[in-house]
C-alpha cells in the first residue's frame, strides 16, 4: 500500500501575501499540484491570515477535485465554523497557540481528553474525518483513541532532525507508534519537515501509513527543480 500525498499550500499563500495581489495565484497552484498528481491539498489557517485566508479555504473547497484537509486549533471559534462551513474530507486539529510560527508539538490527548471528546463528535457529526497531531508516544496514541478521532498525525520533527545521524534510531519511536495506532485501530498520518530525503525511509519503514500532508520543504524543492518535477519525485518517494 503506497501512502497519499497532500500537499500543504501554505508556503505559496506566504508568498502571495508578500506583495499583495493574487501571485502567485494560491488556486491555480492548488489545481496544478492536483494536475500533476497529488492525492490532496491541505491549508492551515491561523487566526491572524498571515499566510492562508479564510476566504482561500472557501475558494478552494469549490474549486478541488481532490482529498480537502484543514488544519488548525479547534479551540477557536472561528476555525470550528470554517470547518463546519467547508466540510473538507478532513480536518486534523493541531494545539498550536496563537500567534504559534509553526506547528511544534501534540496534542496530549490524557490532559485535553475532555475537550476532544467534545470537539470531535462536533465534525464527526457533520461527516468530516478528524484527524489529530500527536508525538510518537505511546500513551497519547492510546488517549488519543479514548478521544474518538478516526486518525492521528505523527508529527515527525524528531525524525527528521535526527534522520542523517541515525536514521534507524530517529524512526524507531515512529515504528512503535504506528504499531499502536494499528492496535488502538487508528488511522496513521504524518507531517512536519519531511523532505526528499528522508521521506521514501520513513514511508518505508511505516507500512500502514495512510497519508502525509509537505508544504514547506516541497515548496522550496519546487524553486529549483519545477512544481511538476517536485511533485512526481514526493510521490515516488510513497510509491
Amino acid at each position: 500500500m503506497s501512502s497519499k500525498l497532500s500537499v500543504n499550500v501554505n508556503k505559496i499563500a506566504t508568498l502571495r501575501n508578500s506583495r499583495g495581489g493574487n501571485n502567485p495565484n494560491l488556486l491555480q497552484v492548488a489545481l496544478d499540484c492536483e494536475r500533476f498528481g497529488a492525492e490532496g491539498i491541505t491549508v492551515h489557517p491561523r487566526p491572524d491570515e498571515r499566510h492562508i485566508r479564510y476566504a482561500d479555504v472557501y475558494e478552494l473547497k469549490q474549486h478541488l477535485s481532490t482529498e480537502f484537509n484543514i488544519e488548525g486549533n479547534p479551540k477557536e471559534d472561528k476555525f470550528v465554523q470554517l470547518v463546519l462551513d467547508n466540510k473538507p474530507a478532513q480536518v486534523t486539529l493541531v494545539p498550536d497557540a496563537t500567534g504559534q510560527l509553526t506547528s511544534n508539538h501534540g496534542w496530549n490527548t490524557i490532559k485535553e481528553q475532555q475537550f476532544l471528546q467534545d470537539i470531535i463528535p462536533v465534525f464527526k457529526q457533520e461527516g468530516i474525518r478528524v484527524s489529530i497531531f500527536v508525538d510518537p508516544v505511546e500513551a497519547m496514541i492510546r488517549g488519543a483513541k479514548a478521544c474518538g478521532t478516526d486518525r492521528v498525525e505523527l508529527y515527525t520533527e524528531a525524525y527528521a532532525k535526527n534522520y542523517h545521524a541515525d536514521k534507524h534510531a530517529a524512526v524507531a519511536d515512529y515504528v512503535q507508534a504506528a504499531k499502536v495506532a494499528a492496535e488502538e485501530q487508528l488511522g496513521l498520518n504524518a507531517g512536519h519537515d519531511l523532505d526528499l530525503h528522508n521521506l521514501q525511509f520513513f514511508a518505508q519503514s511505516l507500512p500502514n501509513l495512510l497519508e502525509v500532508s509537505i508544504g514547506h520543504a516541497l515548496v522550496s524543492d519546487a524553486l529549483y527543480l519545477g512544481l511538476q518535477n517536485t511533485v512526481a519525485m514526493y510521490l515516488r518517494c510513497l510509491k
